[in-house]
C-alpha cells in the first residue's frame, strides 16, 4: 500500500526519487508526487495517474533541482484519487512537506482541533493533518515537533519529512508501516521497501516502531522517542531486484498470505473502540440499522464465498435473514427485494462488472447498497450509498488470500454491529467476540508458521486428479474457498460439497486414494462430520481433516489432521482457510504452475 522514497546527499534527488518510485509500482497506486528542496524553498509536483505522468511533468526530474527530496506513490484511503489528495502535503507556509504510508485513525478529531486554531485544509486526506500538526508544534526543533506529533496520533504511519529550515536534513519515522534506510558514498536514503534503493545500496537498516531517523549527506542517526540514539546493524540484501519486490518471497501469493495478520488488524482496529463496534462508514445510526429487515449479499468468486460465511454469521449472531447471490445471477433472476432490505456487494477491486451491475440494479429499484471493497475511489466505492473498506492494500496475485481474509472480518464486524443494535447478543458476549477478533492475527501467524508440515503433505498430492472438500454450515463455506484456491492455481479438478449431501450422489465419485479434505470446526456438527469422514474413508478415500485443537477423536476417522487454535465458532473460517491456502499454494508450486498469474484468469474481472 503506497510507496515512499527519500534522498539527501550530493547527487540530484529528483531522478533518484523517481527511480525508486518506479521500483515500487508493483505495490499499486493511483497518484504520485515529489517534494524537492532547491536550497531556498521546497517545491512540490504531484499528479493523479501513473508515475509516467510525474516523470513527464518534471522531465524525469530535470525541472526540480536539489539534493534533498521525498517522493510518494499513493493508494487512496482518505479521499478519492486527485491532484489535491496526492502526496506530498504541505503546511500553510509551505515550509514543511510530508509523505505518509498508513492510516491516522484519529485524524478527524485532530483536524477539528486544528481548524479551531485557524488551520485550513486543501485535501481530504488524513496525511495533511500531520503536516499542520508538525507546523503547530514546530518551534525551531524538528525532533521536538515530530515527537509531540507522535504522542498525539493514533494509527499506523511511515513518514518522510522535510523542513525548509534544515536544508541538508531528511527526517523519517514509523509505526506499523514498513520503513528502511540505507547509505552509500553519495548520501542516504529512506524507502518503504528494498527495491526502491537496491540500485544504490545493498546495506539497509530496518526501522522499528516509533524510531526516528535523521539523515544527512554524511550519515544517518536513529533515535527513540526519548531522543536517545539507537545503535542498529545494517543488513546486507542478497536478493536480486525482482525477488526484492516480493520482499524475499518466491511469489506474491505467498507474500500476501503472510500479510494476512496485518490485513486483519488493519481492518478490525479502527472499528473496535473500547467495548463498542463503531462502523462510521455505514452512514446509519442505530435506529436505522434496527429498521433493516433483510440483507442480500451479492458477489463473485472468493468474495461470494466470504458472503456465504457472512450469511451464517449474520443469521447466527444478528438473527436477520440473509440471501447470498452470485452477482452474475442476481439481476437476471429478477430478485424480490422487499421493504426494509439492504443489498451488500463485495468486491476486492471495486470494478467487478457483474457486481457493479447488481449494485446498479438494486439502486434502480430504490434499495440502499453497502459496498465492501478494497480499492478507494473504485466504481463500486463511488456508486454505493455507503462503503466499508477492507484495508488489505493492493493484492497482486490473482488468487486472493489477504483480501478474502479482510472481507471475512468486515462481515464479522457488520454482524456484531447488527447484533449489538438488535439486542441479540449480550454486552458480555460481544466483549468476548471482540477479544477473539483481536487474537485472530496472532493465531493466523501461528498457522502460517506451520507451513513446512503442510508443504510436506502437499508434495504427496502434486499428481492428484480430483480433490473433494466437505464441511457443514460455516465449514461448507470454508470448503468452497479451499476448493477454489486449489483449482485456480494448480489446475487440479476440485469440488466442494456440503458434507450432508454426500449420500445424495457425491459419494459415487470417491475412488481408492481420492483425497477428501474435511473441515470440522463447528461443535454442534462435529460428530456428524466425523460420520461423513468415515463414509468416504470406508470407500478408499484418504482423509485430510482441519479441526480445532482438542478434537482428538477425529484422528480415528482421518488419515492426517491439521489443528487450528480455538476461537469463536463464527470466526473459524479465518483460521481454517490458512492451511487450505498453503496446501493449494504448495501443490501448485510443486507442479510448476505460474502461481501469481494462473492461466485464463485476471485479477479484476471487468467484463460480464
Amino acid at each position: 500500500m503506497c510507496g515512499i522514497v527519500g534522498y539527501v546527499g550530493r547527487a540530484q534527488a529528483a531522478p533518484i526519487v523517481l527511480d525508486g518510485l518506479e521500483k515500487l509500482e508493483y505495490r499499486g497506486y493511483d497518484s504520485a508526487g515529489m517534494a524537492i528542496f532547491d536550497g531556498e524553498r521546497i517545491h512540490i509536483t504531484k499528479s493523479v495517474g501513473r508515475l509516467k505522468v510525474l516523470q513527464e511533468l518534471t522531465h524525469d526530474g530535470g525541472t526540480m533541482p536539489g539534493c534533498l527530496g521525498i517522493g510518494h506513490t499513493r493508494w487512496a484511503t482518505h479521499g478519492a484519487p486527485s491532484d489535491e489528495n496526492a502526496h506530498p502535503h504541505f503546511n500553510a507556509k509551505e515550509t514543511i512537506a510530508v509523505v505518509h504510508n498508513g492510516i491516522i485513525e484519529n485524524y478527524l478529531p485532530l483536524k477539528k482541533k486544528l481548524e479551531g486554531r485557524g488551520y485550513t485544509f486543501r485535501s481530504e486526506t488524513d496525511t495533511e493533518v500531520l503536516a499542520h500538526m508538525l507546523d503547530y508544534y514546530y518551534k525551531g526543533d524538528p525532533m521536538d515537533a515530530i515527537i509531540k506529533v507522535l504522542h498525539r496520533v493514533e494509527g499506523s504511519y511511515a513518514l518522510g519529512i522535510l523542513f525548509a529550515d534544515f536544508p541538508g536534513e531528511l527526517f523519517a519515522v514509523r509505526k506499523d508501516s514498513p520503513l528502511i534506510v540505507g547509505q552509500n558514498k553519495e548520501g542516504c536514503f529512506i524507502a518503504s521497501d528494498v527495491p526502491a534503493i537496491l540500485r544504490y545500496t545493498r546495506e539497509v537498516t530496518y526501522i522499528e516502531n516509533q524510531e526516528i531517523v535523521r539523515l544527512t549527506a554524511d550519515g544517518l542517526h536513529i533515535y527513540n522517542v526519548d531522543e536517545e540514539e539507537v545503535e542498529k546493524t545494517p543488513v546486507t540484501i542478497e536478493w536480486d531486484a525482482e525477488a526484492a519486490e516480493k520482499a524475499g518471497y518466491e511469489h506474491f501469493m505467498l507474500k500476501e498470505m503472510y500479510e494476512q495478520p496485518k490485513t486483519v488488524t488493519d481492518t478490525i482496529s479502527p472499528r473496535m473502540r473500547g467495548n463498542e463496534i463503531i462502523i462510521e462508514e455505514l452512514g446509519m445510526d442505530d435506529g436505522k440499522l434496527r429498521q433493516v429487515k433483510k440483507l442480500h449479499i451479492v458477489a463473485c468468486g472468493s468474495a461470494y464465498h466470504a458472503g456465504v460465511t457472512g450469511k451464517y454469521v449474520l443469521e447466527g449472531l444478528a438473527r436477520i435473514p440473509v440471501e447470498v447471490d452470485l452477482a452474475s445471477e442476481f439481476r437476471y433472476r429478477n430478485p424480490i427485494l422487499e421493504e426494509g432490505a439492504m443489498v451488500v456487494v463485495i468486491s476486492q477491486s471495486g470494478e467487478t462488472a457483474d457486481t457493479l451491475a447488481a449494485l446498479r440494479e438494486s439502486k434502480k429499484r430504490g434499495f440502499p447498497v453497502l459496498g465492501i471493497v478494497n480499492v478507494v475511489g473504485s466504481s463500486i466505492a463511488r456508486e454505493a450509498d455507503n462503503v466499508m473498506y477492507t484495508w488489505a492494500g493492493p493484492e497482486i496475485a490473482v488468487a486472493t488470500t489477504k483480501a478474502y481474509s479482510a472481507q471475512l472480518v468486515a462481515l464479522y464486524l457488520l454482524a456484531m454491529k447488527l447484533a449489538q443494535v438488535r439486542g441479540t447478543v449480550t454486552q458480555e458476549e460481544l466483549a468476548g467476540m471482540m477479544d477473539d477478533l483481536r487474537r485472530l492475527p496472532d493465531q493466523i501467524e501461528l498457522l502460517l508458521n506451520n507451513k513446512n508440515r503442510i508443504q510436506r503433505f502437499a508434495n504427496r498430492y502434486i499428481a492428484a486428479r480430483d480433490v473433494f472438500f466437505i464441511g457443514r454450515s460455516i465449514d461448507y463455506a470454508i470448503s468452497m474457498e479451499g476448493s477454489l484456491k486449489l483449482k485456480e492455481i494448480s489446475y487440479i479438478h476440485s469440488e466442494a460439497y456440503a458434507a450432508g449431501e454426500l449420500k445424495h450422489g457425491t459419494i459415487s465419485l470417491i475412488e481408492e486414494g481420492t483425497l477428501v479434505a474435511a473441515v470440522s470446526t463447528q461443535p454442534e456438527l462435529y460428530q456428524k462430520t466425523i460420520s461423513n469422514m468415515v463414509e468416504v474413508k470406508s470407500r478408499g478415500a484418504f482423509v485430510l481433516a482441519v479441526t480445532c485443537e482438542g478434537n482428538r477423536e477425529i484422528e480415528k476417522a482421518a488419515d492426517y489432521v491439521i489443528y487450528i487454535p480455538h476461537t469463536n465458532r463464527f470466526f473459524t473460517n479465518s483460521l481454517a482457510i490458512i492451511p487450505l491456502q498453503l496446501f493449494s499454494y504448495y501443490v501448485a508450486v510443486g507442479k510448476g504452475c505460474d502461481v501469481d498469474k494462473p492461466r485464463n484468469l485476471a485479477k479484476s474481472v471487468t467484463v460480464e
